[in-house]
């Protein structure tokens, strides 16, 4: 699996699967969140809110994936994670790996082969860049899938400028 690090914009990936990193609520939010909802389109909005009213009437837990039709956006499927909160206490790095391997799980059973992630809980979930590269790229080179032959050819971190490429990349 190649895995790689750029600058960019997650909603214009032509990848697969693009991971979103949500909120538990599934409805949209900001950063990330609100820009993918913005660029799918409403059909993305109305899938989260089936899934809420049917498998995820809690919301989607820390550290666990659930998929979603990309609607509008070039990728065929979002992954929606969420991240753990450091403001809340939530400072686990295995949770935060969680994050990245059970989205690659799901995308994997959805038959994607080309990834893209942004910097899951970097920003307004409080933690450092650099933190976030680490646990990210060994969450994602450690990852093995459930069954032989994931599939996953690609996993592409895009992320939002060169001083959080420049940290991932020099995890990579």
């Amino acid at each position: 699996m190649q895995i790689e690090a750029v600058t960019g914009d997650i909603t214009e990936e032509r990848v697969d699967a693009i991971v979103n990193a949500a909120n538990s609520s599934l409805m949209g939010g900001g950063g990330v969140d609100g820009a993918i909802h913005r660029a799918a389109g409403p059909g993305l909005l109305e899938e989260c809110m089936e899934l809420r009213r049917t498998e995820l009437p809690d919301g989607l837990p820390v550290g666990q994936a659930v998929p979603t039709a990309g609607y509008d956006l070039p990728a065929s499927w979002v992954i929606h994670t969420v991240g753990p909160n450091r403001h809340r206490g939530e400072t686990d790095p295995a949770l935060l790996a969680s994050c990245f391997t059970s989205s690659l799980q799901v995308a994997s059973d959805v038959g994607a082969a080309s990834v893209a992630f942004p910097a899951i809980s970097a920003g307004v979930f409080g933690w450092a860049m650099g933190d976030v590269a680490r646990v990210a790229v060994a969450a994602v080179a450690g990852w093995r899938p459930a069954e032989a032959g994931s599939g996953i050819d690609l996993v592409r971190f895009v992320l939002v400028d060169e001083t959080a490429r420049s940290a991932f990349a020099a995890e990579l």
